[in-house]
């Protein structure tokens, strides 16, 4: 293959060539497209092909067309902003920033993404005013998420390249996150929850085990009980909404703080007065996002970062430890 890339620095045009080897013949179009533009997702190159961007010897074709080989495939595109969120000023504690990825430290009480009645105020609308090529970039370039009272790291994509690198690697599961979290009840070992999730029957705002759901596998261990209390270890095989929440509950482990799935407040016997009024007014689920790891998308060298629990968790171990 013979590929030239033009320059893309500012997110918004991309130009590339590539030849059609001999052996494709008989191929379709976005099947081949797909094998020699690896940087993008076959949805995106078939969209491509049916705008007249991605094009065969200069020439628009069908997607299905079937090609002989030695034709030129070459893409020629302007990105355009994916949608109209705004641009905000938002403080952003970034760990690591090159021209493909920023990896972030998220603090608590930080929506990720917009929503219905949430337009402003998120880490998205603050990541584009810090990096506005962002606009062009799926979900401004946002690849997996954090609930707004988890704090952490999370990596943001700054290329649509990038972008469909990450999103392989997330589905590939070669994306390590390892979380820290502070639960109910005292655990005596580690194990692996491996229960699918969904939809709850009846509380559609919530997640549930549920027979039908999605895949999801939860490895844990014990960091350090307390009397009532456990300081464990996550570590996230898949990825879906509200896992380890939901998979803690389910162990009836519930996370420290967790409104929506711990249930009634409980606490152990013999528990001081001034325990039980910090935990009670812990404002947030006690779970932290401590490291991650990942392929850098451009240069293919296996990075990982880490940060230490926030001030809050760090007190609330205090508070445990001093009973």
């Amino acid at each position: 293959m013979n590929q030239s890339k033009g320059e893309n620095n500012s997110g918004e045009k991309i130009q590339l060539t590539a030849t059609v080897a001999p052996d494709f013949c008989g191929r379709r179009l976005d099947q081949i497209a797909a094998d020699l533009f690896t940087d993008f997702s076959r949805a995106r190159l078939q969209q491509w092909i049916k705008e007249g961007a991605l094009r065969v010897d200069g020439e628009q074709r069908a997607p299905k067309q079937k090609l002989l080989g030695g034709e030129t495939l070459s893409i020629n595109v302007q990105l355009q902003p994916e949608a109209d969120w705004q641009a905000e000023n938002i403080p952003l504690d970034i760990l690591y920033e090159d021209d493909s990825i920023i990896v972030i430290n998220k603090p608590a009480d930080l929506v990720v993404h917009p929503a219905a009645g949430n337009r402003t105020g998120t880490l998205l609308n603050g990541l584009l005013y810090h990096c506005p090529q962002l606009e062009s970039v799926p979900r401004a370039g946002i690849v997996h998420r954090l609930d707004k009272d988890t704090t952490g790291l999370m990596v943001v994509a700054k290329t649509l390249q990038a972008h469909t690198n990450l999103v392989a690697q997330l589905q590939a599961r070669t994306v390590k996150r390892e979380y820290e979290a502070i639960v109910s009840g005292v655990m005596t070992g580690g194990g692996t929850v491996d229960q699918p999730i969904g939809r709850h029957p009846t509380q559609r705002t919530k997640m549930a085990v549920v027979s039908d759901g999605k895949e999801a596998r939860t490895h844990y261990s014990v960091l350090q009980p307390f009397e009532g209390h456990s300081h464990v270890q996550l570590n996230l095989e898949t990825g879906r909404t509200h896992q380890i929440r939901v998979h803690m509950a389910h162990l009836r482990f519930p996370i420290v703080g967790d409104d929506t799935y711990a249930g009634r407040f409980r606490i152990h016997k013999g528990a001081s007065e001034g325990l039980r009024d910090f935990i009670q007014g812990f404002g947030r689920q006690a779970l932290h996002a401590r490291a991650l790891g990942l392929i850098h998308p451009s240069t293919g060298v296996q990075h990982s970062w880490s940060v230490d629990l926030p001030d809050d968790m760090q007190a609330l171990l205090q508070a445990l430890a001093d009973g």
